[in-house]
């Protein structure tokens, strides 16, 4: 009996053929299906956003400055005996700080004293002598010329008195600037010349003092930033009082504690720079702020909106501009862009795109995209370092 239908070797082949490809299509639809089954749903972890109020704000490369200072410079020449500070203190004013050998200044005050008893010596006499000659030239005892003389010498032993009372006061003036005081309260430095050194007004100062309390802090603006700033106040360019926070950031990116005022505003355009030279004045109870220091001032507005912060861990760069992955309520991800405004140590500004209490990604970006169901783990950011941790209940 003949079968109902036969294979030929090239059909049987085909028929092979198409089996194995059906075989291998069920397949890997059977494993893809049970990937998709078996796949957890990946964890990142998120930080809801937070807004604070934020004024429109600037910021300045600056360089501090002491409120007043002074070099101590012999004022006379001679051999330095004694030094009564320690360098580095602060040093009240009028505190006796160096001495010089006094012993030729106090014989030369001994001999200006002793030059002055002799010329009014003389001028007692030759005031007498006047006197006695005025009586006896109404009597015509004298000539009119020995009457002038004596009229002369007695203006020439006044004038010798003076010269000598005034240089009685330079000898007393000399001898005081052996002993060198402090001009004012302040911190004084390193000491220059060591006891035993000949100093004197021909040589360099012996140490410098500062007042680092309060502290000025110098910076630029530019000219059209300046005249906006007296538009906005009605021409008026008393510093003090202006509608802006001041603060200030060290060396060591952490913020000052003190808040500043401005109290300086010069006259003119720098014509090199097209700047005008301001200045800010901080309190500095403790020493911290140096004189010297490059530091980064900041001037924020008074006038405050809610703005958003994120940390900048979050934030991605690409074509379009910048973007967070935000998790909506189902837990999807959706990818927002951004407008961001300044960085406040960790933490970006964000002017527009998001809004408060939003979660967003800041750990696991690599493993999501956006329209991926995730599980996300709630964190806290420290908003100046930007470390994360865990979110305490």
């Amino acid at each position: 009996m003949k079968p109902y239908f036969t294979l030929s070797l090239p059909q049987r082949g085909k028929a092979a053929v198409l089996f194995f490809i059906s075989f291998l299509v069920l397949t890997g639809c059977s494993q893809e299906n049970a990937m998709q089954t078996s796949a957890p749903v990946p964890a990142v972890s998120v930080y809801s956003v937070q807004a604070k109020p934020i004024g429109f704000a600037r910021d300045f490369v600056a360089r501090t400055e002491s409120s007043k200072e002074a070099g101590i410079k012999a004022r006379v020449e001679g051999e330095l005996i004694a030094r009564h500070f320690e360098e580095g203190r602060v040093v009240e004013k009028g505190q006796l700080l160096f001495e010089i050998d006094p012993a030729s200044y106090k014989a030369s005050l001994n001999q200006a004293q002793a030059e002055l008893e002799s010329k009014r010596s003389v001028a007692e006499r030759a005031k007498r002598n006047l006197k006695r000659g005025q009586e006896v030239s109404k009597k015509g005892f004298i000539s009119q010329s020995d009457l002038d003389k004596l009229i002369a010498e007695d203006l020439q032993a006044k004038a010798a008195v003076a010269a000598a009372e005034s240089a009685l006061e330079k000898a007393e003036l000399n001898l005081s600037y052996t002993k060198i005081s402090a001009p004012f309260k302040g911190r004084i430095g390193k000491v220059a010349f060591n006891v035993g050194n000949i100093v004197g007004p021909s040589v360099e100062e012996l140490a410098h003092i500062q007042v680092t309390d309060p502290m000025y802090v110098n910076f630029q603006v530019e000219e059209s930033e300046f005249i906006s700033y007296l538009q906005e106040r009605n021409g008026s360019d008393e510093p003090r009082n202006v509608p802006f926070d001041i603060t200030l950031k060290l060396p060591n990116n952490k913020f000052y504690d003190k808040p500043g005022q401005l109290v300086f505003a010069d006259t003119q355009v720098e014509s090199g720079t097209g700047t005008i030279e301001l200045r800010a004045q901080f309190d500095n109870p403790k020493g911290i702020v140096l004189p010297g220091l490059f530091v980064t001032l900041f001037i924020e507005s008074k006038e405050k909106q809610s703005l958003a912060l994120v940390p900048q861990s979050a934030v991605q760069s690409g074509q379009q501009g910048k973007s967070v992955l935000i998790v909506d309520n189902e837990n999807k991800v959706i990818q927002r862009f951004v407008t961001l405004g300044r960085r406040i140590d960790a933490m970006w500004v964000v002017e527009a795109g998001l809004e408060e209490n939003e979660r967003i990604v800041i750990e696991g970006l690599q493993k999501v995209r956006s329209g991926v169901e995730v599980k996300p783990v709630e964190k806290v950011v420290d908003p100046v370092t930007g470390t994360v941790s865990d979110l305490v209940k």
